[in-house]
């Protein structure tokens, strides 16, 4: 059955769309958008007074299974991802057992068969996320895997790093670094400043992330392939990525909304739901991710969704387990703190959860509203308020540092394939 959107604020990055106008799904697919469409007998969408954007893409999201199903579950995490405005989150690998063979890809993809929303898995670089065995790559890639990562860990050998590099290259695979010299890093639980002083707790430097992040881009400058920083939270690593992209290397970078929007200053009052990893820095450290992300030196955002359940979370600082929950809170909070005040545009809001995630996973039908596109559709109201109720969330996780804030601006609508996962259109 056709589906008609209409009258919508059509917001195309691709295109560079930004007009009132309907949008026509067939199926899986966008017959036509942009102007008046008449599409007698087709199901009508009235969006009035609603922006409707392509689908949001988080790039980055562990949703535990298997092996880690009292935290979260595919299915569970995807629905959460649904009602955050999403319509395709890519899992990864640090489930138990680790997603190293094609049997744990499959079983992924599988379990995604029945999920709201679209599920890509993807796949470590190293046998057992050890840092030390590269996986098979291209039995990985035929399973499915579209991308590699040993996300929460960090390669420690440059030779393997090289080689895992290389492989992913001549795959035309992207690898996704976890960028953290795990020597520097030690038994640090906070940011390494005055609060981890104050606290007397072991500090985690900024200089863990940035020497990774510098071997990186020296990788990618020689040819070895290209690489995507996750969650960069230092403003060395910015300045780097943001060189790197100037001399146009194969750089890309994600930022998250609570390393935008936290410091370091907010964990000691806050506990443990403010303990993630990396961790929450200096304002100064604050202030250049916000800088990196207005002038466009950060690609995408992405929420590292780390959901945990609260036994684990209510064992200190020093003890309890890195990781927030995001899926649910992510596309609010930036809409209310940084479309709102005009820190930057919608269009670019829009461009970072939906057009760059899917040039960067190479998606060319993902990440526009074009005809033969998906239809995949994130629908906003960008006067709807909503208090954040971790009570409410439909993830497993209720641990978010985000509790309690008051926003304007939400996802309304979230459709995949043309068929509606959540919907909440009452005032």
């Amino acid at each position: 059955m056709k589906r008609l959107i209409r009258n919508g604020r059509l917001i195309d990055p691709a295109s560079g769309t930004d007009a009132v106008g309907d949008l026509l799904l067939d199926g899986g697919r966008i017959e036509a958008a942009g102007g008046r469409i008449d599409a007698p007998g087709a199901e009508v969408i009235d969006a009035s007074g609603l922006v409707v954007a392509p689908g949001f893409i988080d790039m980055h999201v562990h949703l535990r299974e298997p092996g880690q199903t009292h935290k979260e579950t595919i299915l569970t995490g995807a629905r959460a991802a649904a009602r955050g405005g999403f319509t395709s989150v890519c899992a990864m690998p640090n489930t138990n057992p680790a997603n190293d063979t094609p049997d744990v890809t499959k079983y992924v993809r599988n379990a995604a068969a029945a999920a709201d929303v679209r599920v890509f898995p993807i796949a470590a670089l190293t046998r057992g996320l050890q840092g030390a065995e590269p996986v098979d790559f291209a039995a990985l890639r035929r399973a499915g895997a579209v991308a590699f990562s040993d996300d929460g860990r960090c390669i420690p050998e440059a030779s393997v790093m090289r080689l895992a590099m290389e492989t992913a290259r001549d795959l035309d695979a992207l690898v996704i670094d976890h960028c953290e010299d795990r020597a520097l890093f030690g038994k640090g639980a906070i940011n390494e400043g005055p609060v981890s002083r104050r606290l007397n707790l072991p500090g985690i430097p900024a200089a863990a992330e940035d020497v990774i992040v510098a071997r990186d881009i020296v990788f990618a400058e020689a040819g070895y392939g290209r690489v995507h920083i996750a969650h960069l939270s230092t403003r060395g690593a910015v300045r780097m990525v943001a060189e790197a992209r100037r001399r146009g290397l194969p750089v890309t970078a994600e930022v998250t909304p609570h390393h935008l929007l936290l410091s370091e200053n907010d964990v000691e009052a806050g506990g443990t739901n403010f303990k993630m990893n990396p961790p929450l820095r200096a304002p100064a450290d604050v202030a250049a991710l916000l800088e990196a992300v207005r002038n466009g030196d950060v690609d995408v955002f992405a929420t590292d969704h780390a959901p945990h359940a609260a036994a684990e979370k209510a064992q200190g600082l020093a003890a309890a387990p890195f990781g927030i929950v995001g899926l649910e809170t992510a596309v609010a909070l930036l809409l209310d703190r940084l479309v709102r005040p005009g820190i930057i545009s919608l269009s670019r809001f829009v461009a970072m959860w939906s057009q760059r995630p899917a040039d960067i996973l190479k998606w060319p039908d993902k990440g526009r509203l074009a005809a033969g596109a998906a239809a995949d559709v994130t629908m906003l109201d960008l006067d709807r308020t909503l208090t954040v109720d971790p009570n409410r969330f439909a993830s497993l996780g209720r641990n978010t540092p985000f509790a309690g804030w008051t926003l304007r601006g939400a996802p309304v609508m979230t459709i995949v394939g043309g068929r509606t996962v959540f919907a909440d259109m009452t005032c």
